[in-house]
């Protein structure tokens, strides 16, 4: 097994590195440059030109990507220029809040989706089943972005059950039970959004799988020898129904690493993803490069995990 992890791990340095070196060049090849629209335009264009050329902005692309590829081995992102600090700290700040809201939807996500697949599986081609079913069909044709504002409309400005933006009540002192309830609360909406629409697909597979299950020849044995259904199903096809979905925990991170660009933006919620596209809408290369290359090594983290989650839960698949 560790055998095989680390040839993963080893493969996925050069992918990680060329990820890195297309945004890098997409960025530098957007029109104007980190200082664009921050320097009043009534300043001496020599000026202007001398920062440009003390920040390296002039130099080719592939010196400004070797100098930052450096700093990164070496645990530096660099400075972000908009928000005049370390690009470190400043992901560092907003990571915790998305490492929550991901958790917390990934929560919501299984809490959902489980049941639901065990119903629809279970009484298949029942009423039950054409429900939960016509839900995943909606669930896979609507855009998790056009969901998003259609909850946030209903639910936060129209009901005004949620808040509409943050991640806290402002002035309440950290650590208390009261500012853990208003990190959920901030949470709940827009967790609930993202795992109602990601959570179809473990659906639909949960009850295929149970399907498929039902018609195998040891439930046919297992019924046969006088097995209570009740037995039958927790016993043998649940237990091995439930298996594959837990192979399937980290293709649900990757997922949600997607998602939650859309909705941090949309609910105004201070993560990852909205600091992503605002640094895009910047310009500030620094940040935009540092994110897509944690993004991309956190969606080949959940591919990885994924694998080896598999390859534990079912005996019959050993990776060498």
């Amino acid at each position: 097994m560790w055998k095989f992890t680390l040839r993963r791990i080893v493969t996925m340095i050069p992918q990680v590195l060329l990820l890195s070196i297309i945004v890098f060049v997409l960025a530098k090849m957007m029109p104007g440059d980190a200082l664009t629209g921050m320097v009043d335009p009534n300043v001496d264009p020599n000026t202007i030109a001398e920062k440009r050329e003390a920040l390296g902005l002039n130099d080719p692309w592939y010196e400004q990507y070797t100098r930052w590829l450096g700093g990164v081995f070496q645990g530096d992102l660099g400075q972000s220029i908009h928000f005049k600090m370390p690009v470190s700290e400043l992901v560092w700040q907003r990571i915790v809040n998305s490492f929550w809201l991901s958790a917390f939807t990934l929560v919501l996500t299984y809490l959902i989706a489980i049941p639901l697949g065990i119903t629809s599986g279970r009484y298949n081609d029942s009423w039950a089943d054409r429900l939960i079913t016509g839900y995943t069909y909606v669930g896979f044709a609507m855009p998790i972005f056009i969901f998003a504002l259609v909850m946030l409309w209903v639910f936060g400005f129209y009901l005004d059950l949620f808040p509409t933006g943050g991640s806290i009540q402002p002035g309440i002192e950290p650590g208390t039970f009261e500012y853990i309830m208003s990190k959920i609360y901030h949470m709940l909406l827009p967790a609930l959004s993202m795992a109602l629409i990601t959570t179809v697909s473990t659906v639909q597979y949960l009850r295929s799988e149970i399907v498929d299950t039902k018609q195998k020849d040891f439930i046919l044995t297992a019924r046969a020898k006088g097995a209570s259904e009740t037995r039958v199903y927790n016993r043998h096809i649940l237990r091995n129904s439930l298996l594959p979905i837990a192979a399937f925990l980290g293709y649900e991170i990757t997922g949600l690493i997607g998602g939650s660009i859309f909705i941090e933006n949309i609910f105004s919620y201070p993560g990852m993803g909205q600091l992503f596209l605002s640094s895009i809408s910047l310009r500030d290369y620094s940040v935009v490069t540092s994110l897509v290359l944690l993004f991309g090594m956190l969606t080949i983290i959940g591919g990885l995990l994924s694998d080896i989650i598999l390859s534990l839960v079912d005996p019959r698949i050993r990776i060498k």
